[in-house]
This record gives structure tokens, C-alpha cells and sequence, in this order.
């Protein structure tokens, strides 16, 4: 039997959907307005496709920004890939999905952060209760924390 819904996966592929979706888009029709994204990914990701000397420069995570100049977008359910402009040395990066950490437009100030799932799930469980416990005291820097009690009737 089921142990549940797994709402925290499905979040998460609903997100990596909504990413491929905005990057289809600009594949199709290139950037609108203002828009450009910066996205931050692991480099670690067995995944991962780029060159030598940027995995060297980047062990961890790297960000890359889409705006200016890039080629050969391309979108698949489960990555894209991308050539960038580094130094007039253009590259191509793939990308898989899992791999991306954090996605931002700053034009819109909309972003994305996925959390890494390298821990067991009776931690995950402790860390949702003490979160509980400090919710009251967690808004800092302009944002509210809103219990989802408030808006039940």
C-alpha cells in the first residue's frame, strides 16, 4: 500500500515543467521585454554536459544568464541545452532539470529555489515541525509567514 501523496515531488516536477515551459517559449520566440533568467545548476550532476575548463573554474554550482547571447536552445522534458558566449569562446552546456538549483527573472522578480533531496525523510519530517514551532517569529526582511489555519473557515 501507499505510504501517501508525494506532494514534495510533485511540486518539484510541476516547477522543472513550468521552467521547460517558459524555456520552450523562448526557443520558439526568443525573449520577450525585458525578461532574462539567471539560473544556477550543480555541476557535480552526473548529467551534466560542459567543457573541462568550465567544470574545472566551476567544481560545485555555476550560474548562467540567458539574455543577450545565446544559441541552439533546446528543450526536452528532462534538460536543455545551450550555447553561451564565454570571453568569445562560445560553449554548450546541457543541462539536466534535476540539476537546476535555483531560477530567476529579475524583470518580474520571479524565482525558483528546488532543495536538494540528499536526506532522509524522518528528517525532512523534523525539520517540517520545527518550522511549525518558529513560524511565528520567521518574518525578516518584508515577507510573512501565513499559516494555512488562517485562511480555513
Amino acid at each position: 500500500m501507499a505510504r501517501g501523496i508525494d506532494y514534495g515531488g510533485m511540486m518539484h516536477r510541476a516547477m522543472q515543467g513550468l521552467i521547460a515551459d517558459v524555456l520552450q517559449g523562448v526557443a520558439d520566440g526568443g525573449l520577450p521585454g525585458e525578461h532574462h533568467f539567471f539560473i544556477t545548476f550543480d555541476t557535480r550532476d552526473e548529467g551534466v554536459q560542459m567543457a573541462d575548463w568550465l567544470r574545472e573554474r566551476y567544481p560545485e554550482e555555476m550560474t548562467i544568464v540567458i539574455q543577450h547571447w545565446f544559441e541552439n536552445l533546446t528543450v526536452t522534458h528532462e534538460a536543455f541545452t545551450v550555447t553561451l558566449n564565454f570571453g568569445n569562446a562560445p560553449e554548450p552546456l546541457y543541462i539536466p532539470f534535476d540539476s537546476v538549483r535555483t531560477f530567476v527573472d529579475p524583470s518580474v522578480e520571479f524565482g525558483l529555489r528546488f532543495e536538494t533531496q540528499d536526506g532522509d525523510e524522518d528528517e525532512d519530517e523534523d525539520d517540517e515541525d520545527d518550522a511549525d514551532d518558529a513560524a511565528p517569529d520567521a518574518p525578516q526582511g518584508g515577507a510573512e509567514v501565513v499559516s494555512l489555519d488562517k485562511w480555513r473557515k
